[in-house]
C-alpha cells in the first residue's frame, strides 16, 4: 500500500539533521519504503510518499514522529491509475 505524508516540522527541529536520520531510521525499522521527499511551501513543510504492506506501520510512524516533538503527519492512502480503474470495476452496473 501507498500513502501521501503531509507533514509539519516543529520550528526547534527545522535545521536539525537528527530529525531526518532519526524518521528514515524509524521507517526502516517500521517496514516502510521512502519512495520520494518533497519539500513545500503553505499548509505544510514537506510531502512524502511511502510504501507499506502493513497499513499500521503508516499510522505508528505517524505518532511516532509527534511524540518525538518533530512535528505533525497527516497520511491519506494513494493508489495508481490501474488501482483506480480496479475500484471504478467493481461499482458498474
Amino acid at each position: 500500500m501507498r500513502y501521501v505524508l503531509f507533514g509539519k516540522v516543529n520550528p526547534d527541529w527545522v535545521d536539525k539533521d537528527e530529525r531526518v536520520t532519526r524518521s528514515k531510521r524509524k521507517l526502516e525499522e517500521l517496514g516502510i519504503k521512502l519512495e520520494a521527499v518533497l519539500y513545500t511551501q503553505g499548509a505544510y513543510d514537506f510531502v512524502d510518499v511511502i510504501s507499506t504492506r502493513d497499513p499500521t506501520a503508516a499510522l505508528a510512524f505517524s505518532a511516532w514522529y509527534a511524540t518525538k516533538g518533530f512535528g505533525e503527519i497527516a497520511s491519506m492512502p494513494a493508489y495508481t491509475t490501474d488501482e483506480f480503474s480496479d475500484a471504478l470495476k467493481q461499482i458498474q452496473e
